[in-house]
This record gives structure tokens, C-alpha cells and sequence, in this order.
């Protein structure tokens, strides 16, 4: 049985907090935002149309006046800028969720330059703009939270996926690489790698991949956004606080 926020016996979590959540509208990151919200933080998401963002925000928000949306080319660096700068600007910023992300699936044999420097540019390239921008205001803090989605497949990979398996593969090189960087600042950097769960971004794998994946849940069963964002909030919270440069798997038993 799903246990929403409202139920938890833990409350109140962020409470005072800022969040920011890239590709917050719409799977895996509206659930995270939605959590946070739900426990008590400013969350700010992102999404590539402003107008979308803006709608998934005041969809989540519901009158509480604690989510926004914001518009976000990861591609631009000036983007990424400006996003964490509005982020921070009142009370500066103790959470960063890098979820958005891109696939674009297909054989290696097969696959152009354009579609691998786009996947790069997104999961990596853009990943890197957020902690770089986010870090200076943790530091000041001398707090925060950075919480990376990668995913199995960087893990174990998958045919038809190499450009999506080596960005998500690099996203927890990265991970445990920022992690020593910042432990003694009070920042902790950990990386979630869900399994199969049901998005638009899953629903559009080839059968292969997709039956692959699936035929090897020990749980029979893919997983929901709401259960990434649960263990989202768990590395984001004061309760993690002695764990950095980790990789939690939530997979089902796919891993094992």
C-alpha cells in the first residue's frame, strides 16, 4: 500500500527549504516535486516550455504558493544560470534534483552524431551546469542536497541504448567524484537509479529493451514515479545525512 505525504509519519521534512527539480512536468520528476512540496518545501521545477512548466506548477502548487515553474534549456549555460539564481533568491538553495533527461534509442550501428551529442549535451553537459551553479550557494551555506538521477541502465546497460547507458553510467562517476569534493562542507551528492517504472520516456523503449528489462524484475512488476520520488526525499532529507556518494537502487529486484 502507497503511503502519501499527507500519511507519513514524518511530517513536515523541508519545511524552510528550497528545491529545484529539472523536468518536473511531467513521470519521475513531477512525482519528486510533488513530494517535496508535499513535505513542506519551495519547489521550484523545471521544463523546456515555460508555459508547461507553469502549468505543472500551479497544477501541484494547489493555492499553497510554494511551487513554480520555470523554464530551462540545459543545452545554455546562461539558462542553467538563471534558473538556480531565481531558485536561491530568498533564502538560497538546499536541494537540487537533477532528474530531466533525454533518450534518443537505437542500435550503435545506426546511430547519427547529432542524436549522441544531443543525449550528452542533456544528461551530462546539463547536469554539470546545475551542480556547478547550485554548489556556490550550498557552499556558502556550508548545507545541502544534491540528489542525481541516473538509472540501471547505466548500471547493466541495454541494446539500443548506448548513448542513454554511457550518460546515465557517467552521471554516478560524477556523482561519487562531487561527493568527495564537497563532504566536509556539510553537501552530500548521492544518485538514485530507478528500474523499470511506468513514464512516457519508458513507454516509448522498443519492445526489446523494454521486455529485457522487464522479464528480469525479481518483483514482477515495474515500479511507479512515486516510488523514485520516495526515495528521493529519503537522500534529501536530514535523515541521510551520513550518506554521500551513494547509488540507491529502486528497481524492484532488477539488479540482483
Amino acid at each position: 500500500m502507497m503511503v502519501s505525504a499527507a500519511q507519513d509519519p514524518r511530517g513536515m521534512r523541508f519545511e524552510e527549504q528550497t528545491a529545484l527539480v529539472t523536468g518536473g512536468t511531467r513521470g519521475i520528476g513531477h512525482a519528486i516535486a510533488a513530494r517535496l512540496a508535499d513535505e513542506g518545501a519551495a519547489v521550484f521545477l523545471t521544463g523546456t516550455d515555460a508555459s508547461r512548466a507553469e502549468a505543472a506548477a500551479e497544477e501541484l502548487d494547489a493555492g499553497r504558493g510554494r511551487v513554480h515553474g520555470l523554464a530551462l534549456d540545459l543545452t545554455d549555460h546562461e539558462s542553467v544560470k538563471r534558473c538556480v539564481a531565481e531558485a536561491s533568491a530568498n533564502g538560497g538553495l538546499q536541494i537540487l534534483v537533477n532528474n530531466a533527461g533525454v533518450s534518443r534509442d537505437g542500435l550503435l550501428a545506426r546511430q547519427s552524431a547529432d542524436a549522441w551529442r544531443e543525449v550528452m549535451a542533456t544528461n551530462l553537459d546539463g547536469l554539470h551546469a546545475c551542480c556547478q551553479a547550485a554548489v556556490r550557494p550550498m557552499m556558502r551555506a556550508r548545507y545541502g542536497r544534491i540528489v542525481n538521477l541516473s538509472s540501471i541502465v547505466g548500471l547493466r546497460g541495454n541494446p539500443g541504448q548506448t548513448a542513454y547507458a554511457a550518460s546515465k553510467a557517467g552521471i554516478l562517476g560524477f556523482t561519487k567524484a562531487l561527493a568527495k569534493e564537497l563532504a566536509r562542507r556539510n553537501i552530500t551528492v548521492n544518485a538514485v537509479a530507478p528500474g523499470l517504472v511506468e513514464t512516457d520516456m519508458t513507454r516509448e523503449l522498443p519492445e526489446a529493451a523494454r521486455s529485457q528489462l522487464g522479464s528480469a524484475i525479481a518483483m514482477g512488476r515495474s515500479g511507479s514515479p512515486e516510488e523514485v520520488a520516495a526515495a528521493v526525499a529519503f537522500l534529501a532529507s536530514a535523515e541521510a545525512s551520513y550518506i554521500t556518494g551513494a547509488v540507491l537502487e529502486v528497481t524492484g529486484g532488477l539488479a540482483l
